[in-house]
C-alpha cells in the first residue's frame, strides 16, 4: 500500500513574511474570526494581523478566548461567535493552542453534534478556509490534521484528526515568536523536537516524513539553545520557526509516539502545558524506546554529533538519549516537582494515566510497544 503525505495547500515563510498575507488570502473570504488569546492581543501581535486585513478592506471579529488548554467549551464558544458574526473564513494566531481551537471551531462549524463525537473518526467535513499563524516554534499545528481538544466531562484530552482540518495557509513568520519568553522557547523548541524524533522513529515513518524529520531534528539541536540564550536572534528564530514546521510536517504523516501518548494525561490531570509535559517525558521515553528500532535512534546520535561512523548502533543510541537530556537541562525544562506537582497526587494517578495513554493509541506507534505496565513505571521516574 502506497504512502499518502499531505502537507498545507500553501506555506510561506520569512522574515515579515506577514506583510505579504494579503496577497494569498485574497477572494477567500469577506470576513474573517481571527482565533488567539489575550496575550497575543496585549503584545501587539494581534494588531499586525489586523493591519494587514485592514489595508486589504477585509471585515474581521477577534475571539481571543482560546488559553493554553483547548477545551470544549471554549470551541463552542468560538462556534457561537462565528455564526453570530457572519464569518466565513478562519486566522488562528498563537501557538498550538489557539491554532488547534480554529481547527475545531472550522469543522463543528457546520456540526450541530458534539466534539466528543469526532473521537477516533476520520474529520472529513467541508470546513472553512483556515489560516494558521503560529508566535511559537514548536508544536506544528499549522502543519498538521491533528487538534487536541479537552473534554471537559471526561477530563481527557481528546486527539482529533482527519484531512479537512489541515489548514490551507501556513505564515511561517519568526518575527512573531520574538515576544516568546524563554521558557516558552524552550518547551515548545523541545515539542517541535519531540515531534522530529518520534515521526522518524514510528512505526508509520516513511521515506518523505523521514526528510523533514531528520532536516528539523538538525535546525533544532542547533538552533534553540541559540533562541533560549538570545532571545532576539533573528537567524536563529527563522531556522527554529522552519524546523518546528518541518516537525509538524514529519509527525503529520507519520505520527507520533510514545511521547505524546503519555504526555496528554499529565497535561489534562495536572493543566500542563503540552510542550513542557512532552519535554519532561523526552528522556525516560527514548531511554524505554531506544531498545528496539536501535538503528534510526543511532542515526540522530550522528546528527547531534555526539558519535560518528564508527560507534555502534547500541553506543549511538545511548550517547542520544544523554545528549538530550543535557539538551533539555541546558535550556532548562523543569522537573515535575519544579512544576508544582505534588509526587502523592501524581502517583495517585497512574493507572488512569497509563489507560488514557494507550487508548490515545500513540504509544502503539513506538516500534518497542509498551504495556500499560511498561508505562506505570516510565512515569515513575519522573520523580
Amino acid at each position: 500500500m502506497g504512502n499518502v503525505f499531505l502537507v498545507p495547500a500553501k506555506i510561506i515563510s520569512g522574515v515579515d513574511v506577514i506583510n505579504e498575507l494579503g496577497i494569498h488570502i485574497a477572494g477567500k473570504g469577506t470576513k474573517a474570526l481571527i482565533v488567539t488569546d489575550k496575550f497575543m492581543v496585549q503584545f501587539g501581535n494581534a494588531a499586525k494581523v489586523t493591519a494587514v486585513l485592514d489595508r486589504e478592506h477585509i471585515d474581521y471579529v477577534i475571539y481571543d478566548g482560546a488559553n493554553s488548554e483547548p477545551t470544549d467549551t471554549i470551541v463552542a464558544d468560538g462556534v457561537a461567535l462565528y455564526k453570530k458574526e457572519q464569518c466565513d473564513f478562519l486566522i488562528a494566531l498563537g501557538g498550538g493552542s489557539p491554532i488547534d481551537t480554529a481547527k475545531a471551531i472550522g469543522f463543528m462549524a457546520n456540526s450541530s453534534g458534539h466534539i466528543r463525537e469526532y473521537l477516533h473518526k476520520t474529520i472529513d467535513e467541508k470546513v472553512p478556509y483556515l489560516v494558521a499563524i503560529p508566535t511559537t516554534a514548536g508544536t506544528g499545528s499549522e502543519a498538521t490534521k491533528f487538534t487536541i481538544i479537552a473534554d471537559t466531562k471526561n477530563n481527557v484530552k481528546m486527539l482529533l484528526a482527519g484531512p479537512s482540518i489541515l489548514p490551507a495557509l501556513a505564515v511561517i513568520d519568526p518575527v512573531f515568536t520574538m515576544t516568546a519568553p524563554p521558557k516558552v522557547t524552550s518547551a515548545t523548541g523541545v515539542d517541535a523536537l519531540t515531534h522530529a524524533i518520534e515521526a522518524y522513529t514510528s512505526r508509520k515513518a516513511q521515506p518523505l516524513s523521514d526528510i523533514f524529520a531528520l532536516s528539523a531534528i538538525k535546525k533544532i539541536h542547533k538552533n534553540l539553545p541559540i533562541c533560549f540564550h538570545d532571545a532576539k536572534n533573528e537567524a536563529s528564530r527563522l531556522q527554529m520557526s522552519l524546523g518546528a514546521n518541518e516537525a509538524g510536517i514529519a509527525f503529520n504523516n507519520a505520527s507520533v509516539t510514545l511521547v505524546h501518548g503519555m504526555s496528554r494525561p499529565i497535561g489534562a490531570l495536572f493543566h500542563i502545558a503540552h510542550g513542557v509535559s512532552n519535554a519532561v517525558l523526552l528522556p525516560a521515553c527514548l531511554e524505554f524506546a531506544i531498545e528496539d528500532n536501535t538503528k534510526r535512534f543511532a542515526e540522530i546520535g550522528r546528527l547531534m554529533e555526539v558519535a560518528d561512523q564508527k560507534t555502534d548502533d547500541k553506543t549511538a543510541a545511548k550517547a542520544m538519549v544523554k545528549e538530550v537530556s543535557r539538551f533539555c537541562k541546558e535550556i532548562e525544562i523543569p522537573t515535575m516537582t519544579e512544576l508544582g506537582v505534588r509526587k502523592e497526587d501524581f502517583m495517585s494517578k497512574l493507572d488512569k494515566m497509563a489507560e488514557d495513554a494507550l487508548d490515545s493509541g500513540s504509544p502503539q506507534n513506538t516500534f518497542r510497544s509498551p504495556t500499560k505496565e511498561q508505562i506505570i513505571e516510565i512515569y515513575k521516574k519522573l520523580f
